[in-house]
């Protein structure tokens, strides 16, 4: 069963339809331009249980929407 998410523009739509987009956070002790340059681009926190995403609507409205969803099972709680 794929992910359907709930665009508040589009409806309820398949996940191929949009781009997940996390906001990285970058650890303050690291001071060389390039480790916080790889941190930023490939570091991912991939946290377990409910967590606040930003999903980008790219085939469909092309707006962006936050998704409140726990990831253990794709139960979403509510999008803006």
């Amino acid at each position: 069963m794929s992910l359907i998410i709930p665009c508040p523009h589009c409806g309820a739509r398949p996940v191929q339809e949009f781009v997940y987009g996390e906001i990285p956070v970058v650890p303050d002790d690291l001071t060389d331009p390039d480790a916080r340059d790889v941190d930023r681009a490939f570091m991912r926190a991939n946290p377990e249980g409910p967590t606040v995403e930003r999903w980008f609507h790219a085939y469909g409205c092309r707006r962006w929407l936050t998704l409140e969803r726990d990831t253990h099972n794709d139960e979403i709680f509510s999008a803006e």
